[in-house]
């Protein structure tokens, strides 16, 4: 990988073949079987690698491709088809490892470079919202059925596009911010419409809390990321390690430092997420005082 540039923004394929094992990636193929034609949800990469000498499930933006069915998914867009795709990667998963023991069951590797969800009128009407809902759903139903759920930020993880692709994983590691990585939930701009606050305040307040700020050093000290690496030369080793790592937490029911609860147990402790766990506390709290007036009602 000597001949690597810096920034890695829009070549999830080329990150996905440092990656995987020479000449092991199946793409549209899960469970032996060709799952998707060629030409469906260009935008999203999807097949079986083997990783390590492991057979896994790889899921990746591809910032180069044009869907000529919906103008509006390109650079990296997760549209109505691609969302559809990749939830129906991870389901073929789930149902070729249905019979496994959690340690047998393969791992999902997600590369995100994805600017968000840019839904036109018709993506509208036809149920954008609920691809990339179907593809949340997807992941978090594989991340509690043991399979180990790795997200690897190798440019842009932002908005909605992050938070179905990506925020679900057991692990989320990112490449540094020299390599061109951005994270974010929000643009400030787009904050300060929403919230009718001047672009100047926000600006002066993302300096000092990571909630309002973007990037790769606040959202780790948020919790949101578990590992910033080094460097790109590093992804394929930190990948293969973070799968063990997650299948020995999940074989021995340590499931408390994984997923989204466990980044927020992160948060807490790098001190960029002062309140979340008392708040999460106290929700169960008054949950726990009203569930049995709703629970099987």
């Amino acid at each position: 990988m000597d001949d690597f540039e810096t920034t890695l923004i829009g070549r999830g394929r080329e990150v996905l073949e440092w990656i995987v094992d020479p000449d092991s990636f199946k793409e549209n193929e899960i469970g032996g079987q060709v799952c998707f034609e060629a030409d469906y949800g260009p935008g999203a990469v999807v097949g079986s690698a083997r990783i390590g000498g492991g057979l896994a499930t790889v899921i990746v933006n591809d910032a180069e491709a044009f869907n000529d069915r919906f103008p509006v998914v390109f650079a990296g867009v997760i549209g109505l088809e691609e969302a559809y795709k990749m939830a129906s990667a991870v389901y073929r998963t789930l149902e070729a490892d249905a019979d496994k023991t959690v340690a047998e069951k393969r791992p999902i590797l997600l590369i995100v470079d994805t600017p968000g969800n840019a839904p036109g009128k018709l993506e509208e009407i036809l149920g954008m919202n609920k691809a990339t809902g179907a593809y949340q759903l997807a992941l978090a139903e594989a991340r509690k059925s043991g399979h180990p759920v790795v997200a690897l930020v190798i440019g842009r993880a932002i908005s909605g596009g992050f938070l179905c692709h990506g925020l679900q994983a057991d692990r989320i590691l990112a490449l540094p911010a020299k390599c061109g990585t951005v994270i974010h939930v929000m643009p400030l701009t787009s904050i300060a419409r929403i919230a009718k606050m001047d672009i100047e305040r926000l600006e002066t307040l993302a300096r000092d809390n990571p909630v309002f700020a973007s990037g790769v050093d606040y959202f780790y000290a948020l919790g949101g990321l578990n590992e910033v690496l080094p460097e790109a030369d590093c992804m394929r080793d930190a990948v293969i390690r973070n799968f063990a790592e997650i299948r020995d937490a999940k074989s021995a029911g340590h499931l408390e430092d994984l997923g989204p609860v466990g980044r927020a147990r992160l948060g807490a402790k790098r001190g960029g997420r002062v309140c979340r766990m008392d708040v999460a506390r106290k929700i169960d709290e008054e949950f726990a005082f009203v569930a049995e007036k709703y629970v099987d009602a």
